[in-house]
């Protein structure tokens, strides 16, 4: 078998090659990024973590209420943010969910648009459905290396490797919500002289609504998932005590840990759901 590798396809070199170039031609545009996200990441961080942790409590608890109309969801809401404060680890949760935040922010700001795009564009949906698949399919450890190796050790690779990995999602979910409208809907609006501009923001977005809020969902709970992938590059939360944990062979710590994980997603999940509102 010596001769079928002997002479062996290129890949890895070819990717290295690539990602030297972009290391330096484009350390301009690298660095800029890195500042945005890093002033996006503080925001979102100070508006966590200035007000005393029981209002926060509080306004999520209002928020809920705000968009289930129903005082179970609350009342879950209430007893999930008690239960970490109880536990110790309310700020380790508010640096998971400013990741997480953040990430819906960039993902639903692309992926949104895109999807739009692909789904009025049949040859664009084409060439992105195997670049979507690479990026869901690849391992999300190789999304680590170009990550720290262009924007260094902090939650802003942390960041990018959530983005590429959660961003499929949006953009598949909106693809399919826009390009399933009704053509009976459309050839209406048409008939009544709606622009294409009008037809999109009147008739295909509102009937895409919910399979878009399915994807604010999935990038929430996708999201989430990377947090102690995350941690592996420096990323401040929930992921950390579970990188530790895991170092130190300590159970309690790593139960204690994962278990706040759990009850931050149950908790997302169930305030999200606006479909389910009655």
């Amino acid at each position: 078998m010596d001769w079928l590798t002997e002479y062996k396809i290129p890949v890895g070199k070819t990717a290295k090659a690539v990602f030297d170039w972009l290391q330096d031609n484009l350390t301009w545009f690298f660095d800029g990024l890195a500042g945005a996200l890093d002033a996006l990441i503080a925001a979102i961080l100070w508006v966590f973590q200035t007000p005393h942790p029981l209002v926060v409590v509080a306004v999520f608890v209002a928020i809920t209420w705000a968009i289930q109309r129903n005082w179970k969801t609350p009342l879950l809401a209430l007893a999930g943010l008690l239960f970490i404060l109880n536990q110790g680890y309310w700020e380790e949760t508010t640096e998971s969910l400013t990741l997480v935040l953040s990430s819906c922010v960039v993902c639903m700001g692309l992926g949104v648009p895109i999807g739009i795009a692909a789904a009025h564009r049949p040859r664009l949906h084409a060439t992105l459905a195997p670049v979507l698949d690479l990026m869901q399919t690849l391992p999300t450890f190789v999304y680590l290396i170009p990550a720290i190796v262009f924007f260094g050790i902090g939650m802003v690779p942390g960041l990018i490797a959530t983005v590429i990995f959660v961003l499929p999602a949006p953009i598949r979910l909106t693809h399919l919500g826009v390009s399933s409208t009704p053509k009976p809907l459309l050839e209406a609006a048409e008939a009544f002289g709606a622009t294409p501009r009008q037809t999109l923001w009147k008739v295909e977005l509102p009937y895409a609504l919910p399979q878009i809020m399915t994807g604010l969902n999935q990038t929430i709970m996708l999201s989430l998932s990377m947090v102690v992938i995350a941690a592996l590059v420096g990323a401040d939360g929930l992921g950390v005590p579970v990188v530790r944990a895991l170092n130190q062979v300590n159970t309690a710590l790593g139960f204690e840990s994962g278990f706040i994980i759990v009850v931050v997603a149950i908790l997302l999940d169930r305030i999200l759901r606006v479909e389910r509102r009655k």
